[in-house]
This record gives structure tokens, sequence and C-alpha cells, in this order.
């Protein structure tokens, strides 16, 4: 069938199988306030004291989804300060585009507001900023994804993305990215973490297919079948005049449909005196064999060297780029391509080597592979960096050099002394000559007091958290803990809802089969609760846990005590007694254990510090299309605002994993 013609068909089956062998963490979710103008352009402007005015406006009646700031999302991290903007014709940043049919952050998305095509889904921010003294340019780096790429060029089916600077003095100038530009030089592989990581596979054979004849998703890699793409990170320029004040709008829009989302990243809007040369250059790295890195599989890098300047880089004499291979690999013959330029592979040196110019505001891609040698001892790093060298004062002489950094990953550490850590890190994969544990543990002892929790397996990170909103504590704490060094403090409002605990077992190949975690709980002198909601990737409730502050007698303020209940599927809570009277929970440390038991069954157990279990229930879970199996995330929240508000200590987490069949 026709991919064209199904485009406006309103069925599609879309499957997501957690199966991308690739580092790639969860997205960071940052709490800009709210979605009005304001705080978004704060979160991607330089120099924040230039904004006038901004406004924001979308197609979504549920609370402007289709935009976030976030702090990064796969591939994608600030290139100045800590944050940066998406923007979306779907939900942004929410899950991966495999989420189904009726989630506007799919390939085959509903649309906001009309079911017949009209209005389009559409996202627009406005600001009025002033041009500081000296300055003659506006700059802003921008990276557009989406799900028509391949598919699409040539049709009229092309979301866009348009800026538009309206200046006193210069006039109005726009820039325009669609996927019918030149501008896209990244795939499916390249882009991991970013949620338009995305295969095609046919049908009936389940095997990797053209997208024209794409019928079902994945996110397992295979040839051919990468169905969505992104221009590699580039950056743009309008002319201004210093202390005049300009309208700079940011727009993405769908064109000729409402389904296949697209998205653009937005960061480091600044004035400049002078046009400039300016080079970023960002490698990934994916095991094409599946799950995580064995010896003899193959490892594909992808490198995109982009000149975000409007000054041409020029192909002067020696190489613009060489990357010596990692250790412990060997080259694949014939592997090496390029975009532009003369790609060439060194055999005696054991080098890509790269000779080209790269045009202002355009990008040049590289993709070569390796494979692991045989016999390697387990743990082993497979670890690489390339160089770029370019001309940073139109001397005709590459003068200046950059290192290739792995966005999806920050140790840290500022390797380079310039202030960013972010720019320094190798890509690198860990060799694992064994199967993987059956048991991931997250103690928060490794994590900093007052911040998010993250936990890695052999450099996998497995696990991670939010940030705490002002009015909440959703922190790693050190003052209280059940058996090890730390623990995790939960101590959340509705004003501060929801919160995250992210799992990404992606790489593992594995699903949950058990999840369990000790916690204290403390009293409260007022009417509180705090719900957990087990969701999978596609955002649906698998199960549901409800702690409840209720009023039992009438001696104010210290008459109420906690229950604790899960939720069926009717939407009934049914308690979870411990060993006290009226099996309330008063100050003390509690194990809550759920484990599958059978198809789309849970067991819910209840332990007591010194006693053991004191209750345990079976039921069904909640998931529409999902079992516990499939658990990504823990939502925290609460219905309630209470000024005294219960704390909640978490300890010892464990989930219980399986491969995949």
């Amino acid at each position: 069938m026709n991919k064209l013609f199904r485009k406006h068909l309103t069925i599609m089956v879309i499957i997501g199988l957690l199966s991308v062998p690739v580092v790639m963490y969860p997205s960071e979710r940052v709490t800009a306030g709210s979605s009005d103008g304001w705080n978004l352009a704060t979160a991607i402007l330089a120099n924040q004291s230039t904004l006038i005015n901004a406004q924001y406006t979308d197609r979504d009646q549920d609370g402007c989804r289709q935009s976030v700031v976030l702090s990064s999302l796969g591939t994608m991290i600030p290139t100045d300060g800590s944050t940066f903007l998406l923007m979306s014709t779907g939900i942004a940043g929410s899950v991966p585009v495999t989420t189904g049919g009726d989630n506007p952050g799919s390939e085959r998305g509903t649309w906001f507001r009309n079911i017949h095509g009209n209005p389009r889904d559409e996202a627009t921010l406005t600001m009025e900023l002033q041009v500081p003294l000296y300055m003659h340019y506006l700059y802003y780096d921008v990276q557009f994804f989406t799900t028509e790429y391949p598919d699409y060029i040539g049709t009229k089916y092309n979301d866009k993305f348009t800026v538009t600077v309206d200046s006193p003095s210069q006039g109005i100038t726009t820039h325009v990215i669609d996927v019918n530009g030149g501008d896209f030089v990244l795939n499916s592989f390249d882009i991991p973490g970013t949620g338009f990581d995305v295969f095609a596979k046919d049908l009936y054979t389940g095997e990797p297919t053209d997208p024209s004849d794409v019928d079902i998703l994945t996110r397992v890699p295979g040839i051919p079948g990468a169905d969505a793409g992104a221009t590699a990170l580039v950056s743009r320029e309008h002319p201004v005049f210093p202390n005049e004040i300009i309208t700079v709008t940011f727009n993405i829009k769908d064109t000729g449909d409402n389904q296949f989302d697209s998205a653009v990243f937005i960061d480091n809007v600044m004035f400049s005196g002078y046009a400039k040369t300016d080079i970023i250059a960002r490698k990934t790295v994916n095991d094409l064999n599946g799950h995580l890195p064995e010896p003899g599989d193959t490892l594909k890098y992808s490198i995109s060297i982009s000149n975000i300047g409007n000054i041409n880089q020029n192909n002067n004499p020696g190489n613009e780029f060489e990357d010596a291979l990692p250790e412990n690999t060997t080259y694949v013959s014939g592997s090496l391509t390029a975009t532009s330029g003369t790609a060439v592979y060194n055999e005696g040196e054991n080098k890509i080597m790269w000779d080209g110019d790269i045009p202002a505001e355009s990008s040049v891609a590289l993709t070569f592979r390796v494979t692991i040698d045989m016999g390697l001892p387990n743990g082993i790093p497979i670890s690489n960096q390339g160089t770029v060298y370019w001309d940073s004062d139109e001397s005709g002489t590459n003068d200046a050099t950059e290192l290739t950094d792995d966005p999806v990953t920050d140790d840290g550490i500022d390797l380079d002394g310039d202030g960013d850590t972010e720019d320094d890190d190798p890509t690198t994969v860990v060799v694992l000559s064994y199967e993987p544990t059956s048991i991931l543990t997250e103690d928060f002892s490794d994590d900093f007091p007052g911040g998010i929790a993250t936990q890695t397996y052999y450099g996998y990170k497995w696990f991670t958290t939010t940030e705490g909103t002002i009015g909440s504590n959703f922190e790693v704490a050190s003052s209280y803990h059940y058996s090890t060094a730390q623990s995790f403090k939960i101590q959340i409002r509705s004003s501060g809802s929801p919160q995250y605990w992210d799992y990404n077992l992606i790489s593992f190949n594995s699903e949950i089969e058990w999840w369990e975690a000790w916690f204290a709980c403390g009293n409260t002198s007022e009417a509180a609760d705090l719900l957990l909601k087990f969701k999978d990737e596609n955002g649906i409730d698998i199960a549901k846990i409800k702690f409840e502050y209720l009023q039992e007698g009438t001696d104010y303020p210290s008459d109420y005590i906690l229950k604790l209940y899960y939720s069926k599927p009717s939407g009934a809570w049914i308690p979870l007694d411990s060993e006290y009277p009226g099996g309330y929970l008063y100050n003390g440390w509690y194990k809550l254990r759920l484990e599958i038991n059978g198809t789309n069954y849970i067991n819910y157990s209840l332990y007591q510090n010194g006693i053991g279990l004191t209750d345990s229930a079976r039921d069904s879970d909640l998931g529409q299309s999902s079992s516990f199996s499939n658990v990504a995330s823990i939502e925290w929240s609460s219905t309630k605002t209470p000024v005294v508000c219960p704390m909640f200590f978490w300890d010892e987490h464990k989930i219980g994993i399986a491969a995949l069949s």
C-alpha cells in the first residue's frame, strides 16, 4: 500500500518495541513555570535583559503541550545555559513518536482541535527584544526533526518551521526549514532518544522495509527502514541595528495534513556585532546487532559537523576532520560515507579522514562502522573522539579545533578547561561479555543530596528522576534513610505535581518482572495524599497506588492517620493493611512490592520492618495495551495542598528484569 495514499487514513497500527541498542537517556523535564511566552523566551535567550515582551499560542486545548522547556532529550542538549525550547506539531518531548495513533506525539498522531484537518496544528512564540549597543546580528541555534522524512520529500506534506525577524531599520527577514530543504543530513539511526529514532517494518513479515511501504513502526534499527530524520544543529542569522526594538517569531506548523509530527529544538538566541564562523561537531554510536554491545557486534558511528556561522568554512590545506578508530575494534570495509567532500579510511593510521568545505549555515554528516573484537573481557570501554580542524579568523589556515562530543552523555568533567562539561565526552560504549543482571538496584548512595537521582549499570543509565519544583521536595536526602547511606525524599503538593521516576531498559532488551522499595512515612496534622501511577512509555496507567491521610476522630489537628491503597480496574481503592490496629501506617519503615502474576495480573504486597509480610492481594492491572512488564515511569502527584505536608522517604529501590523473548 502506498504510504502517500494512507496519509489520509485515520487508523494505523503502530508498535513501539523497546530494543534500540544505544546509550540514551530519558528526557529531563524542566519546569518552566507556566507555558506563557515569557518563560519560554527566557529559557533560550543568552541575554535575558534584552527581553521586553513575549507571547505564546498553540492549538492544544489541554494546556500548551506543544512546547516544553527541557535540559536534555536524547541527542539534544543546550547549546547555551542549562535549558532549551522544544516546539512541536504534536506533544513536545513527552514520549517517543511510536506512541499509538491516538496520541498527537505519534507518527500518525491525531490533531488537537478539528478532526477534519483545520485548523492545522501550530505553535508560535513571539518575542520583542531590544538590540544592545554595537550589535548588528541576531543568531539562534535550531535543529528540526520530522517523521515526514524521507518519504515526503518533494510533496506538499512538509511541516514548516519559520523564523521571522521584523527590524525597523533592516526590514523583515525570514528563514524556513522543512523536509524539502537541503539541511537534512541525519536519519533515525543518528538521533537516538529523541522520539524520532523509528524504523519501518512490514506488517506481515516483521522485516525492515522502505518507509513508503510502512505498516508498523519499531525502535529496532533496520536497513532499510529509517522512517524519520533531522537537520544537523544549525544556526541562522538576521541583520538588526543597535538599540532598536525587534520582533522575533518562531512558528512550527502542519502543512497539508495534521499527522506525521515534527519538532524543533531552539536555543542560544543571541546578538553579535559581527558575522562569524563557528563549528559544532557531534557524534553518536549505535549497536546494529541489538541490545548491549558484545564482542562481535557491529557499531555504527554518526558524526555531524555544523557551521553555525554565516561565513564559509573553506577547504583549506590539510584535513578538516580526523578520527582515530577506537581500540579493540576493526573497521568494516566500505562502510564510510559522507554527504559532501572527500572521506577516506587510512588503513596505515587506522583513521577516518575527511577533506572539504562547509558553507555558512550548513552541515556535513559522516558515518562509518566497526566490529568489536572477539575475546574481550567484560567492562572494556570502546571509546573514541574525532577532531574538526577549522579556520576561525578567515586566514585560509585551519587554526582552531573542535572535538566531537557525545550529546547523550555528560560525566560532569571539564576536560579542556573551557568551563563546559558537555562538550568533552568521547563517544563510549562498554562491552558486556555476559548476560546482564536480573536485578537492578538504586539505593541513592552515590547521588548528591538535594539533587536528582540517577543510576547506571556498566555505563548505561536506566533510572533518573525529575527535579522538584517550588513548594515541593523531590530529591535525594542524607538526613534519614533505611539500611543505606541515603534515601529519596518526597514531599509534594498538588501545586508541585507531577514529578517522575523514569526507567530506561531499552539497552538491556528487558522488561520489568517486579518492583519494590522500602519507604517511611511521616504523620501529618491535616488532609493529604500521595499518588503513584505506574505508566508505560505511552503514558497509559498500568497500576495506581495511593497514600491517604484520613481523619479518624475529633482531636484536631492530631487525628489524621495514613492508609495505603491500590486501585482496581473499576477505580475502586482497595486497602493494604499494616499490623497496626485498623491497618494504618504509623512512623516506621515498610516495603511495597508489585509483581507480575500471570497475564495482566499484579501481586500487591506490603511488608513491615521487623514483622514481614502484613498484607497482599492479586488483581488485574489497569493497562489498556500494556502489562506491568512495560512500566517506563512512575508519576508522583497529590490532589491536595496541605499547609503541613507529609514527608516520605524511599530507600532500597529495586526492580527485577527479564530478557525479552
